[in-house]
This record gives structure tokens, C-alpha cells and sequence, in this order.
């Protein structure tokens, strides 16, 4: 799997461990930075870096990490094509790519251990999407009011 990854300070050290991680489970993983530490950086350059990468990079999955993971949500999201979500348990991981077939996760370094954020990243990543009708169907909304800013004639 292609797993494009990034964050700012608050995620730091976790991206490094996780880009190692991932690499050794034989992904191919794209980091889009923080390349070093700065505790006053910004979070949405490298989460909308992130978005970028997936949408160009078809097939691919993105992980945004940060303090609690809502503002980074929130940068990858206004990305077109982007659906981040923001996991914090088991059922959140798998959920997102099972019914909404979710392209970025978004964590909170913050908020759980190393392991168990790696875990988390671990299910999302290894979860595919279930092309139920009523899961294209809604996201194929999504998509419609994302391009024309409306949801034409069926809502």
C-alpha cells in the first residue's frame, strides 16, 4: 500500500516511528513532513500535503496526525476528493473505510499511546471499502455537492 503521511510538531515523533513502522510492513510510504521539529509550525501545509498526495496518487491512503487530530481533519478535508476521518477507536478505524470509503485518517498523538494509535492506523489501513449501494450512493453525494455545490435533483 502507497501511505502518504504528515504532520506538525504535536505528531512529530510519532511519524517518524510510523513512517519506519510502515516501511518495515512493506509499505511505500511518502513523508510530506514536518522534516524537523519546530514547536510553533502549522499543521495545515502538511495535511493538505497529504490530501494532494492521495488524490494524485490513486489507490493510496493518507494519514494526518496531530494534538487531537480535528483541526488536521479538517485541513485534509478541504482537499477535493479527500474524505478524512477522525479515528479514535476500533470501530472508527474500520467504519471509515467500510462505509464511507475514507482516504486519510486523522489522529490525535495526543489523545493515545503510540501502540495504540498504531494499531488504529493499522485496521484503517487494512480495511476495505464494501461498495455497498447505499455507501456509493452517499458518497456519491458528497461528491456531487462537493463539485457543484449543490445535490441536483435527488437528496
Amino acid at each position: 500500500m502507497r501511505v502518504h503521511i504528515g504532520t506538525d510538531h504535536a505528531g512529530f515523533e510519532l511519524k517518524n516511528r510510523l513512517v519506519a513502522s510502515l516501511t518495515a510492513k512493506g509499505h511505500e510510504v511518502t513523508d510530506h513532513g514536518a522534516h524537523e521539529y519546530d514547536a510553533v509550525d502549522d499543521y495545515p501545509p502538511f495535511c493538505t500535503a497529504v490530501g494532494e498526495g492521495v488524490v494524485a496518487d490513486a489507490g493510496s491512503l493518507g494519514i494526518v496526525i496531530g494534538g487531537s487530530g480535528n483541526g488536521e481533519q479538517i485541513a485534509a478535508n478541504k482537499v477535493k476528493g479527500v474524505r478524512a476521518a477522525l479515528v479514535w477507536n476500533e470501530d472508527t478505524a474500520t467504519l471509515a473505510r467500510q462505509h464511507n470509503d475514507a482516504n486519510v485518517i486523522s489522529v490525535g498523538a495526543r489523545q493515545h499511546s503510540e501502540d495504540e494509535l498504531e494499531h488504529l492506523i493499522d485496521l484503517f489501513l487494512a480495511t476495505p471499502f464494501s461498495g455497498d449501494e447505499r455507501h456509493v450512493r452517499r458518497i456519491g453525494l458528497i461528491a456531487r455537492y462537493e463539485e457543484t455545490g449543490g445535490y441536483g435533483a435527488r437528496a
